[in-house]
């Protein structure tokens, strides 16, 4: 198979190393008109690299296409990989404004359109969906997912790339990854409230730090807090019912449901095989699952498996954001 990965930062160099270890037989190019970043994928990656996707998608026709550049981009990447011919892969996008046309071009072409949302491919996330649902009572749930914002990409300034904008900034973005998940696991939306502020001096032109209060129509309740304010990386998810407490730090190690009975937390371990974990990153980003979601993209080519985050509904969930920033 052949793949083109568009945009050569640490997420599209992250997902070529990750395409290689699905399979050395992959042909890869990298895409990007940064001639320092090319000179970089080609030495660390081994890879052919050019600066003209039209170019590339015209002699080199892949099988996909995969888009890791800045999410106001991701649109017209998007339209003219499938006018290609190419089945697409991309980054979560913050902003729905191609999404009626691309998904309408995926169906006339027959090509798969698929969307990262890497937390519902994590092992953790699929154990706690079990848990919940087979849970008989409505539960609530706190939780806290926050770093600051400079400690993203420590090497270059926030003003340097997408989470500086106001309209793709950090909280949006995490509210783009948290919220995919949490809507599967706890259940429809039926009503929120929202408390938001800027708390910090950084020099971005948006709220900071997000409070929401949440009900889901099945009953369930939660507080979501979101920030780029917490100068510790954090995801700390609680959730209590009268027949379930599970906590969850993020991290591979840190699932634990309270036995009750024995009055005493169980460890939860997932994980039989060795945890992928890259350099520099908070402890709670792996690399296993971002893997898991290349595989799913590459069986829905080969007409098997099914995305488990469409975006006909993200298109849903970026509205509530739209919503939730206008507050």
């Amino acid at each position: 198979m052949r793949f083109v990965v568009v945009g050569l930062g640490s997420m599209g160099r992250r997902r070529i190393r990750l395409l290689k270890q699905i399979s050395d037989a992959y042909e890869i190019i990298g895409v990007d008109s940064n001639s320092e970043r090319c000179i970089q994928a080609e030495k660390e990656l081994a890879i052919k690299t050019a600066s003209d996707l039209d170019i590339v998608l015209d002699n080199y026709k892949p099988d996909g296409v995969i888009v890791s550049t800045s999410p106001l981009s991701h649109g017209n990447i998007i339209k003219k990989s499938l006018k290609a011919g190419a089945n697409v892969f991309t980054e979560i996008n913050l902003i729905n404004d191609m999404y009626d046309g691309n998904i309408m071009l995926a169906k006339d072409k027959n090509k798969v359109l698929f969307l990262s949302s890497t937390f519902l491919y994590r092992s953790e996330i699929d154990y706690i969906y079990q848990k919940v649902s087979t849970n008989k009572d409505n539960l609530n749930y706190n939780y806290h997912v926050g770093q600051y914002l400079p400690d993203w990409h420590p090497w270059e300034s926030i003003n340097n790339y997408f989470v500086g904008e106001k309209k793709t900034n950090g909280c949006r973005e995490l509210f783009a990854i948290e919220l995919p998940w949490i809507i599967k696991v706890f259940g429809d939306i039926e009503s929120y409230e929202v408390l938001s502020s800027k708390n910090t001096g950084l020099s971005v032109q948006y709220n900071d730090n997000y409070l929401l209060l949440i009900k889901h129509k099945n009953g369930n309740k939660g507080i979501l807090a979101v920030d780029v304010v917490s100068r510790k990386a954090v995801r700390n998810l609680e959730i209590y019912g009268e027949n379930l407490y599970l906590t969850w730090d993020g991290t591979p190690s840190g699932l634990n449901v309270y036995n009750y009975e024995k009055k005493v937390d169980e460890n939860i371990n997932l994980y039989t095989d060795n945890v992928d974990k890259q350099e520099g990153y908070a402890a709670f980003v792996i690399e296993n699952a971002y893997k898991n979601e290349l595989e799913t993209f590459i069986d829905m080519i080969n007409g098997r498996d099914a995305a488990r985050h469409t975006f006909e509904e993200d298109y849903k969930i970026l509205s509530m954001i739209d919503e939730i920033e206008s507050r």
